[in-house]
C-alpha cells in the first residue's frame, strides 16, 4: 500500500514541496478526519485522479507529506551516545514547535484508522526508530552501553514521551534546557551514561 510513496512524480520538486505544504496546511486548519481528497484537490490545484494515481489514498498522502517537509533523517554519529542523543533531541525540538500540535492530532486520528497507523509508521516513525537504533547500536560497538541494558528498547518512548507529557502536566512545550535536563536526570542514568 505504501509503496506508491517512492514512486517518481512528474512533480518538479518544487511543485511537491508546495503541494505537500499545502496538504499540512490543510489538515492542520480542518483536523485529519475532516480533511478529505476532494478538499485536498481544491486546495493543490490538483485532480482527485492525479493524487490517487500518485499516492492511493488519503494516509499515504498525507504520511508522504510528513516525512518530505520534515527532511531526511540525518544519521548521527559524534563518537558519543550522550551527544548524539542531544542532537537527535535537538533535531526533534527545531520540528516540535510546528508538528506537536499536528502530530497529537494525528494520534487521535490513528487510534480510528489503521491505514493512517501504517502509512505514518512506514514513512514517518520507522526512519527516526532505525536512526535511534543506529545511534544506540553503535553506542554498544564503541562499549558505552551495555548490550542487555533493559532501558534500550525503550529510549524513543523515553524522548518522546517528554515532549507529550510536558504539555499536559505543565502546559509548557518540552524546550531545549527541559530536554537537556531530562536526558541528564532520566534517559542518561537509566543507559549508565554521562
Amino acid at each position: 500500500m505504501v509503496e506508491s510513496a517512492s514512486r517518481r512524480t512528474r512533480l518538479t520538486p518544487e511543485r511537491e514541496r508546495e503541494l505537500f505544504t499545502s496538504v499540512i496546511e490543510l489538515v492542520r486548519e480542518q483536523g485529519y478526519e475532516a480533511v478529505t481528497m476532494d478538499a485536498i484537490a481544491a486546495r493543490t490545484r490538483a485532480s482527485k485522479a492525479t493524487l490517487y494515481r500518485q499516492w492511493e489514498s488519503k494516509p499515504t498522502l498525507i504520511a508522504t507529506a510528513l516525512r518530505h517537509l520534515a527532511g531526511p533523517s540525518e544519521d548521527v554519529d559524534t563518537g558519543s551516545l550522550a551527544e548524539d542523543l542531544r542532537c537527535l533531541v535537538r533535531h526533534l525540538l527545531h520540528h516540535a514547535t510546528e508538528d506537536t500540535a499536528l502530530l497529537n492530532g494525528l494520534a487521535h486520528a490513528v487510534s480510528k484508522d489503521a491505514d493512517l497507523w501504517r502509512a505514518l509508521y512506514d514513512l514517518h516513525i520507522r526512519p527516526g526508530l532505525e536512526l535511534v537504533d543506529t545511534v544506540l547500536r553503535r553506542a554498544v560497538e564503541r562499549g558505552e552501553l551495555a548490550p542487555d541494558n533493559p532501558a534500550r528498547p525503550f529510549v524513543p518512548q523515553l524522548i518522546l514521551g517528554a515532549f507529550g507529557t510536558r504539555r499536559l502536566l505543565e502546559n509548557r512545550d518540552a524546550d531545549g534546557d527541559y530536554m537537556d535536563s531530562y536526558l541528564k536526570g532520566v534517559v542518561f542514568p537509566v543507559l549508565g551514561i554521562d
